[in-house]
Parts: structure tokens; C-alpha cells; sequence
């Protein structure tokens, strides 16, 4: 059993990898949070961590003005879920996202990412978030 101190960090260094990966410091947040050995489940890249690493810098240089707003970080045990707007161009609603991060010795060994674009004329009055 992980104890609530260690899940609360686990907590913490998801939305630090998150941010520190938007604002460009990709490097830094693979180096600190990253388990280069472990797995990710994004259908829209190649296997391995460092393809996804890739794609980030990529997404970073088309997009080096987006925007994070955390919504809801949830832990348990070694799993971290970071529920978040994610706004690619700052006249744009951007995307509801979830990310599943896994843990394992203060690194993230397996990382789940789901997107939603969230629409400019929602016929839900309560809006995405």
C-alpha cells in the first residue's frame, strides 16, 4: 500500500510534468518525471515514451502560446488523473482532456491521454467543465 504523503507528491508531479511540457520545458519535465523505459497508450504515435517526447517538442513548436488550466487532479495509490482545458489558440474553447499518469519510484512508468474538443456553442448550458 502507497501511503497518502507519497500519492499527494505522485499529485504534484503530475501537474508539474503537465505544465513544465507546455510551457516548452520538455526536456526538463522527461529528465525529472519520466521513466523512458515505461509505456504510452496514445493511439496517434509510435510506442515508447520517447516518441510521444517528440511529438511534444513538435506540438510545442506549432503551438508555443497554448494554454493549461487544471481542473481536477485525483489520486490513488500510483495512479494520478489530471482533468484539464487545454487551449491550443487563444480565440479558441480548446480541448476537455484526461490524463492517467502511473507511477513507480517518483516516475511515470505508463501514461494514459484522452481529448475532447470542447465546442464554441455547447447545447449543454452547464459547458464542459
Amino acid at each position: 500500500m502507497i501511503e497518502r504523503s507519497t500519492t499527494k507528491k505522485y499529485k504534484e508531479s503530475a501537474v508539474d510534468y503537465l505544465e513544465l511540457v507546455v510551457q516548452g520545458h520538455i526536456e526538463e519535465a522527461y529528465q525529472k518525471y519520466v521513466d523512458l523505459q515505461g509505456v504510452h497508450h496514445n493511439p496517434f504515435f509510435l510506442s515508447g515514451f520517447p516518441a510521444l517526447k517528440q511529438a511534444m517538442i513538435e506540438n510545442h513548436a506549432q503551438f508555443p502560446h497554448k494554454k493549461f488550466i487544471v481542473k481536477h487532479v485525483l489520486g490513488e495509490e500510483d495512479l494520478v488523473v489530471v482533468h484539464s482545458n487545454i487551449v491550443l489558440k487563444a480565440d479558441e474553447p480548446g480541448m476537455a482532456v484526461i490524463h492517467i499518469f502511473r507511477f513507480c519510484e517518483n516516475k511515470i512508468v505508463e501514461m494514459w491521454d484522452i481529448g475532447q474538443a470542447v465546442p464554441a456553442d455547447s447545447l449543454n448550458k452547464d459547458g464542459a467543465f
